[in-house]
C-alpha cells in the first residue's frame, strides 16, 4: 500500500519531486498514462475514461490515496468521479485546491462569503481542456470576488517538454505570454495551470516580468498532502518501496524522467 500519483505524462514528476523531498520516507506509484498523452487536446469525456481506468489502476496497486497530478484530468473529470465514482473507502484528490487556497488565504472547508483577496487579476496558462472547462475559475469564484481571470490555452507546449524540446518549449513560452499579455497587459498573478509547466518556470518568469507573481503547483500540493496525511495517517499505507508504471515504452519514458528528477528511475509497464 502506497499513496499513488497520477499524470497523463511527465508533468506528475515534478510533484512527485516535490512531495518526496517533504516526505522522503513516503512510499509511491507513479502512474504516468504516457501513451495516450496529452490529456489538454481530448474531449471530456475520453479524459474520464482514461483517468478513471488509471485511479482503478493505482487502486490495485493498493493506493488507496490517489493524487491526480494534473490540472487536465482535476478540471475535466474530477467532480464527475468524486459525485459518482468513487468509493467511500477510497480519496482522490485534485491540484487545484492547494493553488486555490494559497491564491485566497483561505483553507478549502472555509465556507464564508466570497470576499475580497491580495490579488485583482490573474493570468491562468494551462492546456487547452483545462482552459474550456473552467474549473479554476468556478472555484475562484466561490471564494473571491473582484478577481479577473485571463486563460491562455498553451497549446504545444505539453508535447515540446514531453519531447524535451527545451528550444521550441521556450519559444512557446514566449509566444503564449505575449498572446495572455495582448487580452490582460498587466496581471498580478500568473498561475502556472499544468503540473509540466514548473520545468518551464523560469521561461514563464522571464517573459512575465519581475512584477508578476508566479504560482506554480508542486510545492503546495507536497504540503498540502503532507497536512492531509497527518489528519488522515491511516490513507498512507503500509507500503515501503516505491514504484513507476507508464502505459507508454519503459525505456524512453524512463529517459525522460530525468529531464524532471535529475536522477534515473526505473519503470514498469501498467
Amino acid at each position: 500500500m502506497a499513496v499513488g500519483i497520477f499524470d497523463s505524462g511527465l508533468g506528475g514528476l515534478t510533484v512527485l519531486d516535490a512531495v518526496t523531498k517533504a516526505m522522503p520516507d513516503l512510499p509511491v506509484v507513479y502512474f504516468g498514462d504516457n501513451a495516450h498523452a496529452p490529456y489538454g487536446v481530448r474531449t471530456a469525456d475520453d479524459i474520464y475514461d482514461l483517468t478513471t481506468a488509471a485511479v482503478s489502476r493505482l487502486w490495485d496497486e493498493g493506493c488507496d490515496l490517489v493524487i491526480l497530478a494534473c490540472n487536465t484530468a482535476s478540471a475535466a473529470a474530477l467532480r464527475r468521479m468524486q459525485e459518482s465514482w468513487i468509493p467511500r473507502d477510497k480519496r482522490v484528490l485534485g491540484v487545484f485546491v492547494p493553488l486555490i487556497e494559497a491564491l485566497t488565504e483561505r483553507e478549502w472547508g472555509d465556507n464564508s462569503p466570497p470576499r475580497q483577496v491580495a490579488v485583482n487579476s490573474v493570468a491562468l496558462f494551462a492546456t487547452p481542456a483545462t482552459v474550456a472547462a473552467r474549473a479554476f475559475q468556478r472555484e475562484l469564484a466561490f471564494r473571491a470576488i473582484g478577481v479577473d481571470v485571463e486563460a491562455q490555452a498553451c497549446g504545444g507546449l505539453v508535447d515540446a517538454i514531453e519531447d524535451g524540446d527545451m528550444i521550441l518549449a521556450e519559444a512557446l513560452v514566449r509566444s503564449h505570454v505575449d498572446a495572455l499579455k495582448r487580452k490582460m497587459p498587466r496581471p498580478d498573478a500568473a498561475i502556472l495551470g499544468c503540473t509540466h509547466y514548473p520545468i518551464m518556470e523560469e521561461a514563464f518568469e522571464a517573459a512575465l516580468g519581475p512584477q508578476v507573481k508566479v504560482y506554480s503547483q508542486a510545492n503546495l500540493v507536497a504540503a498540502s498532502l503532507e497536512d492531509y496525511l497527518a489528519r488522515h495517517p491511516d490513507m498512507i499505507g503500509a507500503g515501503t518501496t516505491s514504484k513507476f508504471l507508464t502505459t507508454g515504452n519503459p525505456e524512453k519514458v524512463a529517459r525522460g524522467a530525468s529531464l524532471f528528477l535529475k536522477h534515473q528511475v526505473t519503470f514498469q509497464s501498467a
